[in-house]
């Protein structure tokens, strides 16, 4: 059965997408069976995995539309399927409104295909409505990119009260995967500093990676690739490898 972690943070920009998708590269390259849905309504995950301006997401399976196997791509890289969204999915939060089970719809669609994977990763979008409601209601537990900036100490406060209020609420056995630094520039002691006070405040798992703020990671996207097949040479690609050595570690 996988382990389903949604990535997610009501900031944008804080790199949930790259962790995303190049977490999930990486993984596939050590022979794990992976799964990536992108559940942002930008499509941004489609977009750095060579998948533009899907017609057919993850919105149609939840509006009883189509079925799973109808969008799933499989192998979009080595052992990797990719479930895409589109802009449709900033439709759900009016539709599911007024429906009884509005936060179990996702984890409906899960249930049916987790035995076929030994990850499932949820990009969510930068916010904290139905999406990302659905997504930590249907997940294990929850993986957190704060960019190395001020701003980030109150974006994951309001993070980590709403993961409480699903945990309460929805999803009892909903965990905190870790906080992982991302955009780490060690020249700037604003980096340094955020480091230090998210260690020294919260009592939560922080990733000992720590991910670069690095060109080659910036530019990988814009060719359809993530970073280890993109330059896998890269800090960057060393970066999410020794992360999902991290994760794998968890699992033993």
């Amino acid at each position: 059965m996988a382990r389903i972690i949604t990535i997610a943070n009501q900031k944008g920009g804080v790199g949930k997408t790259t962790t995303a998708l190049n977490l999930a590269a990486s993984l596939g390259e050590a022979k794990q069976k992976v799964l990536l849905l992108d559940f942002d309504p930008q499509g941004n995950a489609g977009s750095g995995l060579g998948v533009r301006d899907a017609e057919k997401s993850i919105y149609e399976v939840l509006s009883g539309e189509l079925k799973i196997e109808d969008i799933l791509q499989t192998e979009i890289v080595e052992n990797v399927d990719f479930l895409p969204g589109n802009r449709n999915l900033a439709a759900m939060d009016a539709e599911l409104a007024n429906e009884e089970n509005k936060n179990y719809f996702l984890k409906d669609v899960l249930d049916k295909i987790e035995k076929d994977y030994d990850y499932i990763f949820i990009d969510c979008p930068p916010s904290l409505g139905t999406l990302t409601i659905n997504a930590l209601t249907a997940s294990h537990s929850v993986l957190i990119p704060i960019q190395c900036e001020y701003y980030a100490l109150e974006g994951l406060s309001q993070m980590l009260e709403t993961i409480q209020t699903v945990r309460e609420a929805l999803n009892e056995a909903l965990s905190i995967e870790g906080i992982l630094f991302t955009m780490y520039d060690g020249r700037n002691l604003l980096s340094q500093d955020v480091v230090r006070a998210v260690k020294e405040h919260f009592t939560v798992t922080i990733f000992n990676t720590i991910i670069p703020r690095n060109v080659r990671l910036a530019e990988a996207p814009s060719h359809g690739l993530p970073i280890n097949l993109y330059d896998g040479g890269s800090t960057g690609a060393d970066a999410y490898r020794k992360l999902a050595g991290e994760i794998l570690e968890k699992e033993v």
